[in-house]
C-alpha cells in the first residue's frame, strides 16, 4: 500500500514521457532508514504496466559488494522479463549473449562489453532502469553505472536509483559521481496522520480509534519502516486498533524494528558508533559537551558523527542530541558488550556528577549500572530520594535507597540511617516492608533515643490489628525507656508518643480502655497540647473515650478540637496515631473544624501525598458530607474513592467508605465495598464490625432480615466485649431494632431502643440522641408523639439535615391534621429536597395530601428501560446484554433508581414501579 507519494510518481512519469522524445533522466530517490525509498521504487514499474516500455530492476546489497558487476548481472537478467512479449519472442537468446561478456577476465573489457546494453535493449522502446541502494553496489557495477550516466544522450531511458542517507559508503567517490549526475532527487516525506488511519485500516483490518491513530503516528514520527513495525508488533500481540491500546502503541519498541537499525548502525564506522552509544547513554540528560567527551570525539569529529546520525534520521530537532524515538537506544545498546554497557552508562553518571546535575539525573543513570564503586554514589542516591519524595513519588525514591543499601556493606549506622530513610519512603504504600527495615535498623543504632525515634517511622494501624513485627518493636522500645532514670527533652517528647501507640495497640481491650479514659481525665480538663507527643497521647486517650462512651460529646469534642487548631492541614502526619482525632469529632458530630481541615488538606495538594493517602481523604470528605445529611455529594467522593486501584485501599479506607455507604444506604455500592473489602486479609475489630453491619444492611435490603437480625446481634455482643458501646461508630443497634419490629417482635425493638436511647443520652450528640428518640416514638404509635417533637428540637440543632427531615416526616404524618402537622411536613420537603432525597420529599407531600407524581417521573428514560426489565427478573448481566451497555452501567442506573424511588432494592420494584 503506497500513501502520499502521488508528487514522486508524477515526476517519474513526465520523465518516462519525456524519454519518448529522446530526453533521458537520473532520478535519485533519498531519505532515511524506513522512509519508503524502496516501496516507492518497486511500485514505479506499475506506471508503465501495458505501455511499450521495458524494466530493468536491481537490488544491491552489502553481503554482495565483492561480487563483481553483481548489480549489472541482476540487470541483464531482468532483460528477458522486463522486454513486452513480442521482444521476447522476436530476441530469445538477448539475455544469454549478453551473460557471455561476463566470462572475460578483464574488467576493462566486460565495461566496454556491457556499456552498449542500454542502447540495444531500448532499440525499439524506452527503458526503465530501477536500482535499490545504490551505496550498497560493488565498485565494478557503480563503475559501470557512472559510464551509463554520463551517455544518456540519445537515448530513451530513466534510470531510478535509490541512496539512502547517512550511509558511509553514499560518501564512496562512484556513488557521488552516479549522484551528483542525477536530474531529479525526490525525497519522499513523512506519512501524514490520514495516511496513519489508512495504513492501520488496511493492516488490522478495521479502522483505527482517533487517540489509538494518533498514538502511532507520534510513535513513528510518520516514517513508514517504524508505522508498519509498530503496526505488526501490536497486530501480533493480539491489539486491537483501539483507544485503550494507544499509550501501549506510544511506548512500544518494537524488536524486528530494533534489530533492523542496529544492523544500520554496525555498518557506520567507528565514531559514529561510539557517539550513538554516548547518547544512548545519557538518554534524555546528556548535552553536546557531555556527549562528545564520552564518545571521546573533538570538535570536528563530534560534529561530523552527528551530522551522520541526523542524516540517517535517528535524531529529532532538538539543540540536544536526541534519539527520535527509544528503540534507537536500545539498538545502540544491543550491538554493546557488557562491558561497554556498563563503562558508558557509569562514565556517564560520573560526567553528569561532576557537571553539578541533579540527583536524580545521576541516581537514574547509577540505577542502570550492576554495581558502582564512586565514593559519592549513596550520597547522590539518598538526594534523589529526597527529591523524589518531595515530588510525590515514594516509590521511585525507594528504588533509589534499596539501590543505595547495595552499595553499603558496613553494619553501623550509615546504614541504619538507609534502612530509616527507606522505611519512611516504603510506608506509605508497602508498610510490611517499612517494618522488616526498621526492625533491621533498630540493633545499628547506638542509642536508646535513636531506636525509640526509628521506632515512630512505623505507621500505626489506626483502629486495626498490629503486625506481630511492629508490636514486638514497640514494646521493646518501650520497655528499653522504662529504664531510662529520667524522660525529659526530645527523649520525653519520645516516650509521650511511644506511649500513645502503646495504648493504642490496646484498643480492643476494655481494661485497658478504661485505663486510657482515667489517663485522660488525670490530665485535667485541658490537658497541654503545645508538643507533637502530647497531642497524639490525647488523641488516642480520646478515641478510647469515643469508643466506649466513657466521655461526654461535648467534652471530647473540645479538646479533640484544641488538637486540630494546634495541626493545620498542611501538616497532617498521617503516619502518627493523630487521625484518630476525627473518629472522635465524627462521632461527637463535631464537623465545623473537622470539615475546614480536610478542605485544608485538599487544597494544600501535599507532593507527598500517596495513592492510599488521597483514596483515605476522599473517604474522609464523604464521611463529613453524609453526617450532614448531603448525600450527593458524598455520593461523588466515594465513586472517586471506588475509582482507585485496590493497591490503594487500606483497611482504615474501608472503614471509613463502609461507614459512609451505610448512611446512604445503596445495596449496590455496599456490595462493592464488601467486595473490595474480601482482599484485605485479617482485620481488626473496627472494619470487621463494620462491615458485619454492612452487610447486614444489605441483607435487610435484599429480603433477607432474619439473617441481618441475627448478624447485628452477634456483632452487638463483639463489641460489648471490648467495651465498645459508640452507636456512632458502629449503629448496629438502630438497623437491629427496626429489624426486630419487622419480625414481629416489637417488645425486643423496644428494650433495644431503650439501651440505644440511655447510650445516646450519656454520650450527648444530637443527631445520635434524635435519632434514638425517634425510633423510640416510631415503636411507641401514637404515645410517641412527645419523642417525636422532642428529637425535632434536638435535632434542629444539628448539621444532619437529613435526619431531621426523616424525624419531621414521620412527626408530621403521625400528627395528621393541624397547623403543627403540615409545619412539620413542609419543612421536611425542604430539607429532604435540599439533602437531595427526592423519596423523602415525595412522602412529606403525600402526608401534606398533595397527589404524589407517578412513581416513574423522576427517572430518565435508560433508567425506565433498566426497571422495567429489572420488573421482569432479568440479572444485571442479562440487562446489560439486552441494552448493548456493561453491567457497571446498569448498576448505576438502578442505584439511581432506587433512591429516587425511596426503595431499598429490587424486591420492592413491583410496588414502586408497577409493570
Amino acid at each position: 500500500m503506497l500513501l502520499e507519494r502521488e508528487t514522486e510518481l508524477a515526476r517519474v512519469d513526465d520523465a518516462l514521457r519525456a524519454a519518448a522524445e529522446g530526453r533521458s533522466s537520473l532520478i535519485l530517490l533519498t531519505g532515511p532508514l524506513g522512509s519508503g525509498r524502496s516501496a516507492l521504487l518497486r511500485h514505479l514499474p506499475t506506471l508503465v504496466a501495458g505501455q511499450d516500455v521495458r524494466t530493468l530492476r536491481a537490488n544491491a546489497a552489502p553481503m554482495e559488494q565483492d561480487f563483481a558487476f553483481g548489480v549489472v548481472r541482476q540487470l541483464v537478467d531482468s532483460l528477458p522479463a522486463g522486454a513486452p512479449r513480442d521482444v521476447r519472442e522476436r530476441r530469445p537468446r538477448e539475455s544469454d549473449d549478453s551473460r557471455l561478456m561476463f566470462t572475460e577476465d578483464d574488467p576493462a573489457v566486460i565495461l566496454r562489453g556491457t556499456g552498449s546494453l542500454p542502447a540495444e535493449a531500448g532499440e525499439n522502446t524506452r527503458l526503465l532502469i530501477l536500482v535499490d541502494d545504490l551505496q550498497s553496489a560493488d565498485v565494478a557495477s557503480l563503475r559501470w553505472l557512472a559510464y551509463l550516466v554520463k551517455r544518456l544522450h540519445g537515448l530513451r531511458v530513466v534510470l531510478v536509483c535509490t541512496l539512502r542517507d547517512g550511509d558511509h559508503r553514499a560518501r564512496h567517490p562512484l556513488v557521488r559521481e552516479v549522484a551528483d549526475a542525477s536530474h531529479q532527487v525526490l525525497r519522499p516525506g513523512p506519512l501524514s496522520l490520514a495516511a496513519t488511519r489508512a495504513m492501520i485500516g488496511e493492516q488490522c483490518g478495521e479502522p483505527g480509534d482517533e487517540e489509538y491513530a494518533r498514538a502511532c503516528h507520534e510513535a513513528s514520527g510518520g516514517n513508514p519502516l517504524f508505522l508498519m513495525s509498530h503496526l505488526l508488533a501490536m497486530r501480533t500481540g493480539g491489539f486491537a486498533p483501539v483507544a485503550a491500546h494507544a499509550e501501549r502503541a506510544r511506548s512500544l519498541r518494537p524488536p524486528e524494528l530494533r534489530e533492523r537499525l542496529a544492523s544500520s548502525l554496525r555498518a557506520q564506522p567507528a565514531p559514529v558508533r561510539d557517539l550513538a552509544a554516548a547518547i544512548a547513554a545519557f538518554g534524555d540528560h546528556g548535552d553536546s559537551a557531555l556527549v562528545a567527551r564520552l564518545a571521546g570525539l573533538d570538535e570536528t569529529g563530534f560534529s561530523s558523527a552527528l551530522r551522520v546520525l541526523r542524516e540517517m534520521g535517528l535524531l529529532d530537532a532538538a539543540r540536544e542530541p536526541r534519539f527520535t524515538h527509544r528503540v534507537i537506544g536500545d539498538a545502540v545498546e544491543s550491538s554493546m558488550t557488557a562491558a561497554e554497557l556498563k563503562h558508558a552508562r557509569d562514565t556517564a553518571a560520573d560526567l553528569l556528577y561532576r557537571a553539578g546535575r541533579p540527583a536524580e539525573q545521576v541516581a537514574d543513570h547509577l540505577m542502570r549500572v550492576t554495581t558502582a564503586d564512586h565514593p559519592w554514589s549513596v550520597t547522590v542516591l539518598r538526594s534523589a530520594a529526597d527529591a523524589a519524595l518531595g515530588r510525590g513519588a515514594p516509590d521511585t525514591a525507594t528504588r533509589y535507597l534499596r539501590r543505595a543499601l547495595l552499595g553499603n556493606h558496613e553494619q553501623d549506622g550509615t546504614r541504619a540511617r538507609l534502612l530509616i530513610h527507606l522505611a519512611t519512603a516504603e510506608r506509605g504504600f508497602d508498610p510490611g516492608a517499612c517494618e522488616r527495615h526498621i526492625s533491621q535498623a533498630i540493633p545499628l543504632l547506638a542509642t536508646v533515643g535513636e531506636r525509640a525515634t526509628a521506632t515512630l517511622r512505623i505507621p500505626p494501624a489506626l483502629l486495626g490489628r498490629a503486625s506481630p513485627v511492629a508490636v514486638d518493636v514497640l514494646r521493646r522500645t518501650a520497655a528499653e525507656l522504662a529504664d531510662l532514670p529520667r524522660l525529659v527533652g526530645p527523649v520525653g517528647e519520645t516516650a509521650l508518643r511511644i506511649e500513645a501507640r502503646l495504648r493504642h495497640l490496646d484498643h480492643e481491650d476494655p481494661e485497658e480502655l478504661l485505663s486510657a479514659v482515667e489517663r485522660l481525665r488525670g490530665l485535667g480538663a485541658e490537658p497541654a497540647l503545645d508538643s507533637a507527643g502530647e497531642r497524639e497521647l490525647v488523641a488516642v486517650l480520646l478515641c478510647a473515650g469515643t469508643l466506649t462512651g466513657g466521655l461526654p460529646a461535648v467534652e471530647a469534642a473540645a479538646t479533640a478540637n484544641r488538637i486540630l487548631d494546634r495541626e493545620p492541614g498542611t501538616s497532617v502526619r498521617v503516619h502518627t496515631v493523630l487521625p484518630l482525632v476525627m473518629v472522635t469529632l465524627f462521632a461527637a458530630e463535631s464537623l465545623t473544624g473537622l470539615n475546614s481541615w480536610l478542605l485544608s488538606q485538599q487544597r494544600t495538594g501535599r507532593r507527598d501525598v500517596t495513592g492510599a493517602d488521597e483514596v483515605l481523604l476522599l473517604g474522609e470528605r464523604a464521611l463529613v458530607l453524609v453526617a450532614q445529611g448531603r448525600q450527593t455529594q458524598a455520593r461523588e467522593y466515594v465513586e472517586r474513592a471506588m475509582a482507585r486501584s485496590d493497591g490503594d485501599w487500606r483497611e482504615v479506607t474501608v472503614l471509613v467508605l463502609a461507614a459512609v455507604a451505610l448512611e446512604l444506604r445503596d445495596p449496590a455500592l455496599s456490595e462493592r465495598i464488601l467486595s473490595r473489602a474480601r482482599g484485605l486479609g485479617s482485620a481488626g475489630l473496627a472494619l470487621t464490625a463494620t462491615l458485619r453491619v454492612l452487610q447486614a444492611s444489605v441483607d435487610e435490603q435484599t429480603g433477607r432480615p432474619d439473617r441481618a437480625l441475627e448478624s447485628l446481634l452477634a456483632c452487638g455482643r463483639q463489641l460489648e466485649a471490648s467495651g465498645w458501646r459508640s452507636s456512632a461508630l458502629f449503629p448496629w443497634r438502630p438497623l437491629a431494632i427496626s429489624l426486630h419490629h419487622r419480625l414481629g417482635d416489637p417488645g425486643a425493638a423496644l428494650r433495644l431502643a431503650e439501651e440505644e436511647h440511655t447510650w445516646a443520652a450519656a454520650w450527648g450528640a444530637p443527631v445520635g440522641l434524635g435519632r434514638a428518640l425517634r425510633l423510640q416514638g416510631w415503636l411507641l404509635g401514637a404515645k410517641g408523639v412527645g419523642l417525636l417533637r422532642e428529637a425535632a428540637d434536638v435535632l434542629s440543632g444539628s448539621a444532619h439535615q437529613l435526619e431531621l427531615a426523616r424525624t419531621l416526616v414521620l412527626l408530621g404524618r403521625r400528627l395528621g391534621t393541624g397547623a403543627e402537622a403540615t409545619a412539620a411536613l413542609r419543612e421536611a420537603g425542604a430539607l429532604a429536597a435540599a439533602c437531595g432525597a427526592p423519596w423523602l420529599v415525595e412522602r412529606a407531600e403525600h402526608g401534606l395530601g398533595t397527589p404524589p407524581p407517578p412513581s416513574n417521573a423522576a427517572l430518565t428514560p435508560s433508567e425506565r428501560r433498566v426497571i422495567a426489565l429489572a420488573g421482569r427478573g432479568l440479572t444485571n448481566q442479562e440487562i446489560a446484554h439486552e441494552l448493548g451497555v456493561s453491567a457497571r452501567a446498569v448498576e448505576k442506573h438502578l442505584t439511581n433508581s432506587y433512591r429516587k424511588l425511596g426503595v431499598s432494592g429490587r424486591h420492592e420494584l413491583a410496588r414502586a414501579f408497577p409493570a
